[in-house]
């Protein structure tokens, strides 16, 4: 990837901070492990600035054919499918069969405005990591018919789209929020392909495109749909002009296509789900970077309608991030502090909810979480999927692991887990977007 021309004179002093960014982790705060900021009343450490960011990445080695992540104990993983092309986002059909959405960052994405030096440095480290394969820009279907744990048949749904992600089928409606709009095309459960066309429902914003993944919800009567838009920038740089309508839950009608921003300050959200009991929304965060390995913790939170989560001018309540400009103190005062800490930097994607006895582990009722790991943490955190046990519909202790294994002892990626979902068996699948594989994690002959 060349450098911009505006970056080049710089280049002989950037390639020695970022090589001693990866030698020594620059600016880092203490070691603490992850779980040092996880839980409901995590404790922050204070913030550290560097002129470039810490930068710690795991080279991609994927899988070998007859290897796999590790279950917990108690649990069994099985490849439910492998030679994907970077599957991303999972969504179980009422009969079984599985949508994968094959897809990846999209071409043209940051067009329009050159890259700031932060930025060109990220990009650069990013491609070691696997973020540069080209999207696929399809769904893929999954049928697992003999119940054996491994899906027997695959066929292309639906392909030319652009970077889809969140997938949802309401009646016989399927839903797509792809990187620029939602989309939707009839849909007949058992289909194996569809040749109906996509048409427009809304579009989203996708200008320069920090953040593109979008996901969605639908709600229980199938009348609205909740959207994650995630921010285009880490803490605005890029223009509060183009973060309208960014850092954000929609609301949208799933039939007319009208919208609303139903709680904003999210800096980008991914995975929701409903819990169960409460019938709430809820989801998982990315926050911030470049305050330290230890800054700010990524978030699981109730979504509450109307509420603003702080992004940009503070992170978790009211902690004021002093670098963004002009401040907003009105801003701060009614920032909701989220309800559950996951860890810094640890990258949470998927997001599921349901019980885990079913898997044969002893975790109880609560959120299983695809952490797809950091690539700015010395040392490394995420590259896991844990469990956030609930009591009374709120998440209580610290995150469980469920899968591990992603990570060799000499740093290097093997995979790393995006979506996760339940299966109608209770297994638990998990996108592995670098393993280009689907994976089951379910009971002992279950």
């Amino acid at each position: 990837m060349p450098a911009p021309q505006h970056l080049r004179l710089a280049l002989p002093a950037l390639c020695a901070a970022a090589a001693l960014a990866l030698l020594s982790g620059c600016g880092e705060a203490s070691r603490l492990p992850e779980t040092g900021v996880a839980g409901s009343a995590p404790q922050l450490p204070a913030p550290s600035t560097s002129l470039i960011p810490t930068v710690k990445v795991a080279p991609v080695e994927g899988w070998a054919a007859d290897a796999a992540p590790k279950p917990a104990p108690g649990m069994t993983v099985t490849a439910f499918a492998r030679g994907l092309s970077h599957p991303r986002w999972i969504t179980v059909l009422p009969n079984g069969d599985v949508l994968v959405a094959e897809s990846n960052k999209p071409a043209n994405a940051g067009e329009g405005k050159p890259p700031s030096l932060r930025g060109w440095v990220q990009g650069l480290f990013m491609k070691r990591a696997g973020a540069g394969v080209p999207s696929a820009d399809r769904i893929t279907l999954l049928r697992d018919a003999d119940g054996d744990g491994v899906a027997e048949v695959r066929s292309v749904l639906l392909q030319g789209l652009t970077s889809p992600f969140g997938m949802a089928l309401v009646g016989q409606t399927l839903f797509i929020a792809n990187a620029d709009a939602v989309v939707k095309l009839p849909y007949q459960v058992g289909q194996t392909q569809v040749t109906a066309q996509p048409t427009k429902l809304v579009d989203l914003p996708a200008k320069i495109n920090h953040h593109w993944t979008k996901n969605l919800i639908a709600s229980a009567d199938g009348k609205k749909l909740y959207v994650t838009v995630g921010s285009n920038s880490n803490i605005g740089e890029n223009g509060l002009e183009n973060e309208e309508g960014r850092a954000a839950i929609w609301e949208v009608d799933a039939e007319t296509g009208q919208h609303r921003v139903y709680a904003s300050g999210l800096r980008n959200p991914n995975g929701m789900a409903w819990e169960p009991g409460s019938g709430k929304l809820w989801t998982v965060v990315n926050e911030r970077d470049e305050l330290g390995n230890d800054l700010v913790p990524d978030y699981l939170t109730a979504v509450e309608e109307g509420a603003f989560y702080g992004w940009p001018w503070s992170y978790f309540g009211q902690h004021v991030d002093e670098r963004v400009t002009p401040a907003r103190p009105e801003m701060v005062a009614k920032a909701r502090v989220p309800d559950y800490a996951l860890g810094a930097h640890v990258a949470p994607l998927g997001l599921a909810m349901g019980d885990s006895k079913v898997l044969g582990g002893k975790f109880g009722t609560g959120a299983f979480i695809g952490n797809h790991g950091s690539w700015n943490r010395k040392p490394p955190s995420g590259y896991k999927v844990v469990f956030v046990s609930f009591v009374d519909g709120k998440p209580q202790g610290l995150p469980r692991d469920v899968l591990t294994g992603f990570l060799t002892e000499d740093g290097k990626a093997l995979g790393r887990p995006v979506g996760v979902a339940l299966d109608q068996r209770g297994g638990l699948l998990v996108a592995d977007d670098v393993g280009n594989a689907v994976w089951r994690v379910g009971a002992p002959g279950g």
